[in-house]
């Protein structure tokens, strides 16, 4: 999928025109798959490429932060980085990032239509929800849209709201499911275990030491640290999670991760107190730290799987407490997983529980 940031990386007279959906997208659920299967439908009879045009920050961000307001920000579901994969994962031949920022809020309706969908994208068919709404103060909406393709020469399409047994699909569904825990839920809404991927970071190296000592942590709790770009995720807590690429061709390896802040940890820690998903497998692989040459895991990408959630994060009031949390969480993922097939191991597990709603 080819990836376009900003206006800049736009032709400047339209290009070859395209088939162009907009919105979020945040968590690409089983609506935007939906979309998105349209989408590429409609494009192919075109012969042009199927587009996304999508936003960083989230419309929303970018005015919570203008009326200092935190509290009107959306709870992020995935980074950009997991949506663009999900969405290249659809078969979307391009995506155009754009950032939401004053210039763009303050656009008409008509300019944002006449100056980037026609002037720089060349649109020849555009699909939208059917809460579509753009343009400054959301001025503009589907009715607007569709008078103008046919004053400008494009097609437009709104589909209605996606349901499974009478349920609506939306973020804001997964965002309510990640909140209270749900994994199950999520994963009939996403229509995939809900994952986050990136590269491993260094953190304060503190796993490594907590209970070294204890009977069975071996060298201590050594954990992948990923950041989660967004200060607000949708999700945070202790998981049962597997672990998907840390050995090359090697299977899915369970493990006990925390989402969140480290309530435990001082915010003026090395990782500065950003949300951070710290994922310890249950068995480190002894091959790893040899494999990489001494490296061990840090600037690999891998994705974490969350499949169930087992606590809130809890604030412990000492390291030798915090061990003995970690201790338990581990051997509660390990019931967890005594509960599944062994084939489920190294498996995707993409749309399992997808009817499950």
């Amino acid at each position: 999928m080819n990836i376009i940031r900003g206006l800049r990386g736009l032709p400047s007279s339209g290009g070859a025109g395209c088939a162009l959906i907009i919105g979020n997208f945040d968590g690409v659920h089983r609506g935007h798959q939906a979309m998105l299967a349209l989408l590429n439908n409609e494009a192919r009879h075109r012969g042009v490429p199927s587009c996304v045009m999508t936003f960083e920050p989230h419309p929303r961000d970018h005015f919570a932060a203008v009326h200092q307001k935190p509290e009107l920000a959306p709870a992020r579901i995935a980074t950009l980085r997991d949506k663009l994969e999900e969405l290249a994962r659809c078969g979307v031949d391009q995506c155009v990032v754009m950032p939401f920022n004053a210039a763009l809020a303050a656009q008409s309706p008509q300019a944002f239509i006449e100056d980037i969908l026609v002037g720089q994208l060349g649109v020849r068919y555009v699909l939208v929800g059917d809460d579509f709404r753009f343009g400054a103060k959301r001025a503009g909406d589907y009715a607007m849209l569709d008078a103008a393709g046919q004053r400008l020469g494009f097609d437009v399409a709104r589909m209605q709201s996606y349901e499974v047994h009478g349920t609506r699909v939306s973020s804001s569904a997964v965002r309510a499911a990640l909140a209270g825990g749900d994994m199950e839920r999520v994963a009939a809404l996403l229509g995939r275990h809900y994952a986050i991927s990136g590269h491993v970071v260094h953190g304060r190296k503190l796993g490594r030491e907590l209970g070294a000592t204890a009977a069975g942590a071996g060298d201590g709790f050594r954990t992948l640290n990923l950041r989660f770009a967004h200060w607000k995720p949708a999700a945070s807590g202790i998981f049962a999670v597997l672990v998907h690429g840390l050995l090359p061709n090697g299977p899915a390896l369970p493990g006990v991760a925390n989402l969140g802040v480290r309530p435990s940890l001082d915010p003026q820690d090395v990782n500065g107190g950003r949300v951070l998903l710290e994922t310890h497998c249950l068995d480190w692989p002894a091959a790893l730290t040899l494999h990489l040459g001494g490296r061990e895991a840090y600037g690999k990408i891998i994705r974490v799987e969350l499949l169930h959630k087992l606590h809130d994060e809890l604030k412990y009031d000492s390291l030798d407490a915090l061990t003995r949390g970690i201790a338990q969480d581990c051997d509660a993922a390990r019931q967890f997983f005594a509960t599944l097939p062994e084939q489920a191991y190294g498996q995707t597990h993409r749309q399992t529980t997808r009817d499950r709603i």
